[in-house]
C-alpha cells in the first residue's frame, strides 16, 4: 500500500510493512558525544565537521535476517530479553519522514516527502558493534512511531517542518521529567535541500565501510521499495536523558509539535494527549516492557 500525503491520517504503526526504514547518524550537534558513539565513526570521512556520518538501515521488508523483523510500535518498547537489565537502552527522540520514491537505472532519482511523525529510534548502547543496524532492531516492538502522521509536501526552506519543534519526557515511578531538549526541527545540522541532496547521494553511493552499509545494495534486495521511512536524527539529551538507561516500567513521551503551541500546553497534555490541538501535534507515548 502506498499512501499519498493527503491521506497521512491513514498511516499508523501497524501498516508500514511495505516501507524500508532508515535513520541518519549524527545529524544533530552533540548527540553522538552524549550517546558515547563518536568512536564508531573515527574512520568515516565526511564532507564537513557538521555533516551527518551516514544512513543506516533498521528494517528491510521481506528479508529473512533480523533486519527483516517488523519493529514498529506506537505503545511500547520490548526490552532485549537476552540482556536482562544490562542492555544500556536509550530512547532517541526524532522526527521521521515518509518519502515516495522514484528510481532510474537502479538508482534513486527522486524523493517526495509526504508525511511526518514523532519517532523513537530506541538503541542499545553496544560498544564494538560492527554495524549501526546491530543496535537498532532486536525484534518486534523495538522502534517507536506515532500513529499521528501529519502531511508534508516539501523539505526545502519554508516547508511545513520549519514550523515544528521536538521535545521528549521520561517517567519512572512518579512525575514526568524532561528527557530530550526542546529543539526546532530546523536546527538539524543538515536540513532543507542540503539534506535531500545528501540523502539521495548516500542512498546511491554509500559504501559498506566501518559501521555503515551499502544502501543501494539493500534497495536492490528489497526490490526497490516504493516508500522509505527516514528518521532525521536524534536531538540532544538533558542531563537526565544522557545519564539514564531505560528499564522495564519506564515511560517515554515524544512530541513533534507546531511552534504556535506552548511548551506548557504540551506538558499539561502528556497524560491527556487527546486534549492537544488536532493536526498540529504528533504524539508518541511508549512504555518499556
Amino acid at each position: 500500500m502506498t499512501i499519498n500525503y493527503t491521506e497521512a491520517s491513514e498511516l499508523n504503526a501497524e501498516n508500514l510493512h511495505h516501507v524500508m526504514g532508515l535513520g541518519i547518524a549524527g545529524n544533530f550537534a552533540g548527540h553522538l558525544e552524549q550517546a558515547g558513539e563518536t568512536p564508531d565513526f573515527v574512520e568515516v570521512e565526511c564532507e564537513s565537521d557538521i555533516a551527518p556520518k551516514g544512513l543506516f538501515p533498521y528494517f528491510i521488508p521481506e528479508q529473512p535476517a533480523q533486519i527483516g523483523v517488523y519493529p514498529f510500535s506506537a505503545s511500547q518498547i520490548k526490552y532485549p530479553e537476552n540482556l536482562q537489565n544490562d542492555a544500556h537502552l536509550q530512547a532517541e527522540p526524532e522526527v521521521c519522514v515518509l518519502f515516495d520514491m522514484k528510481y532510474e537505472f537502479g538508482k534513486v532519482a527522486r524523493m517526495q516527502p509526504i508525511a511526518f511523525a514523532a519517532f523513537n529510534d530506541c538503541s542499545i548502547r553496544k560498544p564494538g558493534a560492527k554495524k549501526i543496524s546491530e543496535k537498532k532492531n532486536w525484534g518486534p516492538e523495538t522502534k517507536g512511531i506515532s500513529n499521528q502522521f501529519l502531511p508534508v509536501s516539501r523539505l526545502d526552506e519554508g516547508g511545513e517542518l520549519d514550523e515544528y519543534r521536538i521535545i521528549a519526557y521520561f517517567k519512572r515511578d512518579a512525575d514526568w521529567q524532561l528527557y530530550g531538549n526542546d529543539s526546532p526541527i530546523s536546527s538539524y545540522s543538515y536540513f532543507h535541500q542540503k539534506l535531500m541532496d545528501w540523502m539521495q547521494d548516500k542512498l546511491n553511493h554509500q559504501a559498506d565501510f566501518g559501521p555503515l552499509e551499502n544502501l543501494n545494495q539493500w534497495i536492490h534486495q528489497a526490490n526497490f521499495p516504493k516508500q522509505l521511512l527516514i528518521s532525521l536524527g536524534a536531538t540532544t539529551y538533558t542531563e537526565l536523558g544522557e545519564n539514564t538507561f531505560l528499564q522495564s516500567g519506564d515511560e517515554i513521551a515524544i512530541f513533534v509539535y507546531h511552534q504556535s503551541i506552548t511548551k506548557a500546553t504540551i506538558e499539561n497534555g502528556i497524560d491527556t494527549p487527546e486534549s492537544l490541538p488536532a493536526g498540529k501535534v504528533s504524539v508518541l507515548k511508549q512504555k518499556i516492557v
